[in-house]
């Protein structure tokens, strides 16, 4: 009886560890993605000759930003 509460407690603390390393891991990865990841693309489209399509995708990040960071005031 008690081999079976511990395997359904195991099972729940699992499940919360699991969901735990989901958020940081897509919290990890949404830092990556926006301090690496983006600008290395943008600089990469600039030196590609596609300034006319990096400089639109640069003003909407800005403005999500902006906004972002408004919101979490």
């Amino acid at each position: 009886m008690l081999s079976i509460l511990f395997m359904i407690l195991l099972i729940g603390v699992l499940w919360k560890l699991i969901v735990w390393s989901m958020r940081a891991a897509w919290g990890i990865t949404k830092i990556v993605f926006s301090i690496v990841v983006m600008p290395v693309i943008l600089i990469v489209m600039a030196l590609a000759g596609l300034v006319y399509l990096a400089i639109p995708i640069l003003a909407i990040v800005g403005i999500v930003a902006l906004i972002g960071s408004a919101k979490s005031k």
